[in-house]
């Protein structure tokens, strides 16, 4: 799950549906036609080739899917997907589906460029992976164009006074209009219950008895629906980077702004610790952080025609806490924008708000929003959201705000607390995998996860970063293969060291 800055903007439910727990539907809901698989043509890649043209093993196809599952028979889009075989047809276990986060993530073109991250895992299993409704190529919400986009995202955070958050406010608003006006038609459908009903789909259309399915970070949320919806067909399941779906917009919003500060300041200490080239101790380096942001409110940095805002910045800044192996470029970034060169902290905010650099925006800011609002019946009032200001800006004034509340207070489309509400009785057994260094899903989430499934079992990892499977860490590669591959889940209460 991102991390939401005040002015840029988690958790998910087709505003059809009612409240409570999602109950199981064992219905595919019409025939599902069998996936046509070919080469892939419009996947995003350095350089301009398409996976076709450096391996063949690599395709993509679309699966046509209700638009409301209420009307099966009515309107339907279509879903990207993408497939890499595997390497060990004779020993293949069948296809491992992954959902990479976001909400708003997509997940072809990231498979794509991080499928060696999964090398071992494709040797037994086929890995797939699909853009969710309302992402990218499969009915992506786009509201307004790219300078709309421009303008958001580049909002400043700072100072903290009543003019900031109107101008917030103002930007927030005029940007759920947008939303209604370029995407309405899809908006109330978006949630993570549909998207799970999809995900059922794409099993039977697989021709997979049950699902195998690996989610981080949001993904875990919609395996943590699925799993309610249909726990007869849960295959081998991992949810790393674990949410907790029941909490309050404002409840994530202060658990993210701790988490987020508590990592921001790790950072600091180790930076220190190498030789900091913004600061010889941490009081002196956090110093000149917060006189660069203070600098950027009214001076902001030129990059290339563009301006490097206080809002960016920060993104930039909280962007690069998300895994530990970012620091030392965020080091330099940092470092180089004290001194007047603002590129590589664009560079990062970029990489987080999905620009590309012809100034063309991914689905990403977007669906994001989209997916969160419709996933809530939540719409906090103005005291409400002047609250969690006040307690998130307290925790770390870079990182804190009105969270997902402040948009979805504006949102065109009611939303539903059926996803919020998870109960995997039934299912297979579930491993559930949380960081202690995650700030984007901070570690109190894991148990709380594990715990409301009932099915599941929960693995510790105790290093930094939001994602344990891809942090590098050995012991939990391991072991996750260990359950994947063979079926052997962790021991109860099994912790994997830093390394």
């Amino acid at each position: 799950m991102r991390h939401v800055l005040a002015v840029a903007t988690a958790l998910a439910v087709s505003a059809t549906a009612c409240a409570g727990t999602a109950k199981p539907d064992t219905d595919p809901k019409g025939a599902v036609a069998p996936i046509a698989w070919g080469p892939c043509t419009d996947i995003k890649r350095p350089g301009g080739q398409t996976p076709a043209q450096q391996d063949p093993s690599v395709r993509c196809a679309k699966l046509a899917v209700p638009l409301d599952y209420n009307n099966p028979g009515g309107d339907t889009i279509q879903l990207a997907l993408i497939k890499i075989a595997a390497t060990g047809q004779k020993r293949r276990l069948g296809s491992l589906v992954f959902n990479f986060g976001g909400p708003g993530g997509s997940g072809v073109d990231t498979l794509d460029q991080a499928a060696k991250q999964f090398e071992s895992l494709r040797t037994r299993y086929d890995l797939v992976s699909f853009d969710p409704r309302g992402v990218e190529r499969s009915a992506g919400v786009r509201c307004g164009s790219d300078a709309d986009m421009d303008r958001w995202v580049s909002l400043n955070t700072l100072p903290l006074n009543e003019q900031t958050r109107a101008a917030g406010q103002a930007a927030n608003k005029e940007f759920a209009r947008l939303c209604q006006r370029d995407a309405g038609r899809v908006l109330p459908y978006v949630g993570t219950v549909n998207a799970a009903r999809d995900m059922d789909r794409l099993r039977v259309a697989l021709k997979e008895p049950k699902l195998n399915y690996f989610g981080m970070s949001y993904g875990t949320q919609l395996g943590a629906v699925y799993a309610t919806l249909f726990p007869k067909n849960v295959g081998r399941t991992v949810l790393d980077a674990p949410l907790d779906p029941s909490i309050t917009f404002s409840e994530r919003t202060i658990a993210q702004t701790r988490g987020f500060q508590r990592e921001y300041e790790t950072f600091l200490k180790s930076c220190v610790k190498e030789g900091c080239d913004f600061g010889k101790t941490v009081k002196a380096a956090n110093a000149n952080v917060d006189r660069l942001m203070n600098r950027l409110v009214t001076r902001p940095l030129t990059v290339d025609g563009r301006k490097l805002t206080q809002g960016l910045a920060a993104t930039g800044v909280a962007a690069a806490l998300y895994s530990e192996l970012s620091w030392p470029f965020l080091e330099q970034a940092i470092a180089a924008a004290i001194k007047g060169r603002g590129e590589a902290l664009m560079f990062l905010a970029d990489s987080y708000t999905g620009r590309d650099q012809r100034g063309h925006y991914s689905t990403q800011m977007s669906s994001f929003p989209a997916i969160t609002c419709v996933d809530s019946a939540e719409r906090p009032d103005e005291n409400q959201l002047r609250r969690t200001w006040e307690r998130s800006t307290r925790i770390s004034p870079l990182f804190g705000g009105e969270g997902s509340g402040g948009l979805c207070r504006f949102w065109p489309v009611p939303g539903g607390d059926q996803a919020r509400h998870v109960n995997a009785a039934g299912s297979g057994p579930i491993v559930v995998v949380g960081g202690k260094g995650d700030p984007a899903t901070p570690y109190q989430w894991a148990p709380r996860l594990t715990e409301e499934l009932g099915t599941a079992r929960l693995l510790t990892y105790e290093g930094e970063g939001h994602g344990a499977y891809t942090s590098g860490n050995r012991c939990i590669q391991r072991r996750i293969d260990a359950y994947l591959l063979n079926g052997k889940l962790p021991a109860r209460g099994a912790v994997c060291e830093a390394t």
